[in-house]
């Protein structure tokens, strides 16, 4: 089974820009390139854990899941394959790129690329923040934090996602406005959400928590002060995780989720609820919001037609 959110792989023409974006503003630290010049983002000490790679136009490349240990890693492959899904063994050259000891990769059924992998190379104590910060990034067991995919067709992502890989739902948002569902594989009340934009793929947002709430007042502060990098949500609080969060802006479309004291779940007792708003009070939207929502999209063939 999947155990969390491992790393997150972009393209973007603006992945250079990511370097002062990532330090001076988010708090996290280059780690060293890619071998195609991919800019490469620690925010704990694994080795890294987002990858934004040079490209002619933004795109998702892939997500990284870990699943552990290598017993449960091959046990999952063949239980995936088991019901049809088509598992292809990563090779050398991936495998020293992600910095991983094994790896597997599928893709969904709308053509985003999923890895599964163990071992994942870490560093301990190699971490110190790229700006002045209280606390760190929560990481560790509960993972790189969360990521909401674009889906044309939410019932088609749940059958797959929870029936098929085996995510648990946390809970709903369904509205006249939104409809979305959330997936936990772990105690961090989800990992992975999607969302659904009928004809389109892609990724809306990478959330990262932070330890302290004044990580999060200062992180305000300086996109305040940054003339290109707009807060696209104010601060607010969810409905369903209560993790207090803005939304900014990226040098590659897709949003950053900044936040700090979101709940933790366990199965023995959690009963997944629906919301009929994402959020309590805050995330109001910007202009720049409203004016196109952001993510890396990516129109699927049939829709195009």
């Amino acid at each position: 089974m999947i155990s969390q959110l491992a790393y997150l792989g972009i393209a973007s023409p603006k992945a250079e820009e990511w370097r002062d974006y990532a330090t001076r503003l988010l708090g996290a630290v280059i780690a060293e390139d890619g071998a195609d010049g991919a800019v490469r983002v620690k925010v704990d000490d694994r080795g890294y854990r987002i990858a934004v790679h040079p490209a002619e136009r933004d795109e998702l490349r892939y997500v990284g899941w870990d699943c552990g240990n290598e017993t449960v890693l091959r046990s999952y492959v063949a239980e995936l394959r088991g019901k049809g899904v088509d598992v292809r063994d990563g090779g050398a050259d991936e495998l020293k790129e992600r910095q991983v000891a094994e790896l597997y990769w599928f893709t969904d059924p709308f053509g985003n690329r999923h890895e599964l992998v163990w071992g994942q190379y870490s560093h301990p104590n190699s971490f110190f923040p790229g700006r002045p910060m209280r606390g760190r990034f929560v990481t560790g067991d509960l993972g790189l934090g969360h990521i909401v995919l674009i889906v044309p067709n939410l019932d088609e992502a749940n059958a797959f996602y929870a029936d098929t890989l085996g995510f648990r739902l946390s809970d709903r948002v369904k509205s006249d406005i939104f409809n979305l569902r959330f997936y936990h594989c772990n105690g961090r009340h989800h990992s992975l959400a999607v969302a659904e934009i009928p004809g389109m793929t892609g990724i809306n947002h990478l959330m990262l928590e932070v330890e302290s709430f004044d990580d999060l007042g200062t992180a305000i502060d300086l996109f305040t002060a940054d003339p290109e990098r707009e807060i696209l949500l104010s601060l607010g609080r969810h409905t369903n995780d209560l993790m207090t969060s803005i939304y900014v802006q990226t040098p590659s479309s897709m949003q950053i989720e900044y936040g700090h004291g979101g709940i933790t779940v366990d199965d023995l007792t959690w009963v997944a609820g629906t919301h009929d708003l994402p959020s309590i009070w805050g995330h109001h939207r910007s202009q720049a919001y409203l004016d196109g929502p952001p993510g890396i999209f990516r129109t699927l063939p049939e829709a195009a037609e």
